[in-house]
Formats: C-alpha cells, structure tokens, sequence
C-alpha cells in the first residue's frame, strides 16, 4: 500500500481511477487529478507548501517533487509525462509537457505547454521555457521549436500508454 501521509494539517487528495505504486510516497498539501498514476518509489513532498497535478499525469519511478517552504509551489497541467528519476523543485509545468528522465527543474522554473525538457537536463531557477520549446543540456538552454500538433499527441500517447500499464497492477 502506498505511502498516503497527512501533514500540518493537510491530507493528500487523490483523484479517481489514479494508480499509486505501493512504495510510493504522498505527503501533505498534495492534490492528484484523476487518472494519473504515481510509480515505484516517487515521493512527492508536500510538506512545506503545495503541490498541485492535473489529470492524466503520470510521475516515473525515483521520481521527487519537493518546494520550498513559504516560496515554491508546483503545478503541473494535464497530459504531463514526468520521466523516472526527475527532481521537481518548486516549478509548474503546463499541460502536454514531457519532463525526460534524471532531470532536474529548480524553483520558479516554468514550462509552457507542449515543451520538452531533455533526459538529464538541469533548468535552473526561474528559467521560463517557451509553449513547444526544447531544451536540454547542463544548464539546460533552448534547442528549437516543436511541433504542437505532434508534441500534443506523443503526449497523449504517452499519457494513455501509462494508464494502461497501471491497469496491469490493478487486474485481479
């Protein structure tokens, strides 16, 4: 059974028809849309301020979401693809967005719709990444422009591939 811990008054909030791997841990002010699913070992922290994740989201394995205290919350929009290994510090992040694997995103980072972050890219605090933009790098800086139409629908893709996946842990 998953880690479900209250906090400072704040109990996580759970949309419907959400997979929760069963080593993984939600803390405090955290609210989770429906259809999301949260796997092997990701913590979201939302012990000192608020994490807020839309529908259709799926966190990755090792995964940490985390903010800083009375500073940085995180939001995350629909349709976001968060890869294994992230570390999400106090940023928001808009629907159809891909967060690749073993990046880090720092405080007050934004990420406009449909952007990509690469695998292993460090975005450094209050880097604003444009609608359809690709960055990567350490520190990650602008690559070019995706497709919207292509970027929207990988994600979606991507999201759906995640719900199905989950729905293997949930068959009786």
């Amino acid at each position: 059974m998953s880690y479900i811990i209250p906090v400072r008054g704040f109990t996580p909030q759970i949309g419907k028809d959400c997979f929760l791997a069963p080593n993984a841990t939600i803390v405090g002010d955290t609210v989770i849309g429906d259809g999301c699913s949260v796997w092997f070992n990701a913590v979201l922290r939302g012990d000192v301020n608020s994490i807020r994740i839309g529908n259709h989201v799926n966190i990755q394995d090792g995964s940490v979401l985390h903010t800083l205290y009375q500073k940085s919350t995180i939001e995350i929009g629909n349709y976001v693809s968060v890869g294994h290994n992230v570390t999400i510090h106090g940023a928001h992040i808009r629907d159809y967005a891909l967060i690749g694997m073993g990046s880090t995103l720092l405080d007050d980072v934004e990420v406009g719709e449909g952007a990509i972050v690469a695998a292993g890219a460090l975005v450094l605090k209050n880097t604003k990444i444009g609608p359809y933009e690709i960055w990567g790098g350490v520190p990650a800086k602008f690559i070019k422009k995706a497709d919207p139409e292509q970027t929207a629908e990988i994600n979606r893709k991507i999201a759906h591939n995640y719900a199905m996946y989950a729905s293997w842990y949930t068959e009786e």
